[in-house]
């Protein structure tokens, strides 16, 4: 269920060593492959949050390994606009990667301009289901469904029945991930007092790639009494873990398997599990359906039925906590079984 990240390197963004002949179209008439190689876009933080980006990262060196394809992988910049994304998918398109993805909602009016353009050139989209096109790929996840099973484990894990919430931005996307984990928490103790903070109005201000803005957060929480925080924040998310760390109370990380991210292994101690999402399993997944000549199109939904998102139990504090562990383990099925229908507002 988890994706491993592969501790990244100090590289750039350029196509990797084993390119092939760029092509416009998915596949010759022979069925093989026949395009230049897979095209990925980051979403705001880019590359190294050990999180949502990095995750995408996983499944695309993965896909890479597992076909022999090459690939191309762009950063984004400060203060972008919708036409910078456009041009940098237009780009990625023209040189003959597919599939070509964008990684986060924000790509959303880029991916539905561009993929009209190149009709034999695959394009996903991840976190945005509002793109119908024959050619583009919605994939989308239950994430209320893995913060569910976050605020369970919050709830059982807290001495004072005092836990938190950091959303990195306030959009109905993160309203999801605060929605699932305060009905986990409050179905393990009604009366739990959650604090809840969104870092910014929009992702133009940082909410997703400022870890000061989450370490201020986080102090504040900590201060008013929380001893458990789940932060959905993508690169801001490490200044949550920071703090939480440094004030020796529980952090429960989001996307990835935050607890082991090398580039948090001094924090790990405190992180109880993470709130996860495969969004690595979902970027190779489109590259699989490419590669085969039979590409994914419409909205593709993860969720804790098919391994889509889950709970990362790796740290072995956790599993030591059997009466935690217990409980999330049984909230899992509830939810699978449709004993429990996880709210998303």
């Amino acid at each position: 269920m988890a994706v491993a990240v592969i501790a990244l390197a100090a590289t750039g963004c350029g196509e990797s060593s084993t390119g092939s002949k760029a092509n416009d179209s998915a596949s010759s008439s022979s069925g093989k492959y026949s395009g230049k190689g897979i095209g990925l876009a980051y979403d705001i933080g880019g590359k190294g949050d050990q999180s949502f980006n990095d995750a995408a990262y996983a499944g695309f060196q993965k896909a890479e390994k597992e076909f022999g394809i090459s690939g191309r992988d762009v950063e984004p910049q400060d203060n972008e606009t919708d036409a910078d994304k456009i041009q940098r998918l237009t780009q990625l398109a023209q040189a003959g990667y597919n599939p070509v993805i964008g990684v986060g909602f924000v790509y959303g009016p880029a991916v539905k301009e561009v993929a009209a353009k190149f009709p034999n050139t695959t394009f996903g989209i991840i976190d945005d289901e509002s793109v119908q096109a024959k050619n583009v790929a919605d994939m989308v996840f239950h994430e209320e469904q893995a913060s569910y099973l976050a605020g369970v484990a919050a709830a059982k894990a807290s001495k004072k029945a005092h836990i938190g919430f950091i959303g990195g931005v306030d959009i109905p996307l993160i309203h999801k991930f605060e929605a699932g984990y305060v009905q986990g928490a409050k179905s393990v103790n009604p009366s739990i007092k959650v604090e809840s903070q969104y870092l910014t109005e929009t992702p133009q201000e940082g909410g997703f790639s400022s870890p000061d803005k989450g370490k201020d957060a986080a102090s504040g929480q900590i201060e008013a009494g929380a001893d458990v925080l789940y932060a959905a924040a993508g690169l801001s998310g490490q200044g949550v873990i920071s703090e939480g760390a440094a004030k020796k109370v529980w952090v429960i990380g989001v996307d990835s398997d935050q607890y082991n991210q090398s580039a948090l292994a001094t924090y790990k101690d405190f992180i109880l599990g993470s709130a996860l999402k495969n969004v690595g399993g979902a970027v190779y997944d489109l590259v699989k359906s490419v590669h085969e000549g039979k590409p994914l199109s419409g909205v593709v939904r993860g969720s804790l039925s098919n391994d889509g998102v889950g709970f990362a139990d790796s740290n072995p504090k956790y599993k030591a906590m059997t009466d935690v562990v217990a409980a999330v383990d049984k909230a899992k099925q509830d939810i699978i079984d449709g004993k429990v229908t996880v709210n998303t507002k």
